[in-house]
C-alpha cells in the first residue's frame, strides 16, 4: 500500500465523515491515501479467511479489514491507522460489539500486506505506531517473496522480530493460542 499525502490538518471525525474514508489514514492530522493492488487485496482476504476459520467457531474475538480505523495511539489523537487485517480478542470491546466509528483500543494482531509502491520507512512507521499502541503481534506479508516478517514488543520471550517463508508454519503465539497454518496458505489466491 503506497501512501501519498494528499491533504493536511483533518480531524479524525472529518476523516470518518469522508465518503471514501477507508481509502485514507490520518497521520499527525495529515490525510494519507492508501493505495493497494489486487494482489495485496487477495492476500489480505486469504489471511482473513484463515483467521476467520479459527476465530469464529471459538468466538475468540473480532476480525476487521481495512475499513476499520484504529484511534489508539498514545500522544497522537490525530492519528488513525487502517491495517489490512486486524484482530481484537474477546473481552476487549464494550458489550462485545464493534463501535460505529473508530476502535479506540489497540488490536491484538495486525497484518499488513506489502504492495509494489510501499516505502520501507512508511511500513516501519506503521510498525512503530502499532507497537507503541500495545499491539502484541504484527505480520508484514510480502506477496512477491512469499514471506512474512513478524514483529512483537521488545520484551517478548520470542524476541522482537522473526521471519517465516512459505514452507514454514505460522502460529498465533499467545495472541491466538492454537492457531497455525502454513505460510503458503496466505498466498493461495
Amino acid at each position: 500500500m503506497n501512501m501519498t499525502q494528499v491533504k493536511s490538518t483533518l480531524s479524525p471525525q472529518e476523516l470518518l465523515d469522508l465518503p471514501d474514508a477507508a481509502s485514507y489514514e490520518l497521520v499527525d492530522g495529515n490525510l494519507v491515501e492508501r493505495h493497494t493492488g489486487s494482489e495485496s487485496s487477495a492476500v489480505a482476504v486469504a489471511v482473513a479467511g484463515q483467521l476467520a476459520n479459527f476465530v469464529r467457531p471459538k468466538r475468540a474475538g473480532h476480525l476487521f479489514t481495512t475499513d476499520c480505523g484504529y484511534r489508539c495511539f498514545p500522544g497522537a489523537p490525530d492519528k488513525v491507522r487502517r491495517p489490512d487485517v486486524s484482530f481484537v480478542r474477546t473481552g476487549r470491546l464494550a458489550d462485545e460489539r464493534p463501535p460505529e466509528g473508530y476502535v479506540e483500543s489497540s488490536p491484538d494482531l495486525v497484518m499488513e500486506v506489502l504492495s509494489p509502491g510501499d516505502l520501507a520507512y512508511e511500513i516501519d512507521g506503521k510498525i512503530e505506531d502499532y507497537l507503541s499502541a500495545g499491539v502484541r503481534l504484527i505480520w508484514v506479508v510480502n506477496p512477491k517473496t512469499r514471506t512474512l516478517r513478524i514483529h512483537r514488543p521488545a520484551d517478548s520471550p520470542l524476541g522482537p522480530i522473526g521471519a517465516a517463508s512459505e514452507t514454514d508454519m505460522i502460529t498465533g503465539e499467545d495472541v491466538l493460542p492454537g492457531f497455525e497454518c502454513r505460510v503458503a496458505e496466505f498466498f493461495d489466491i
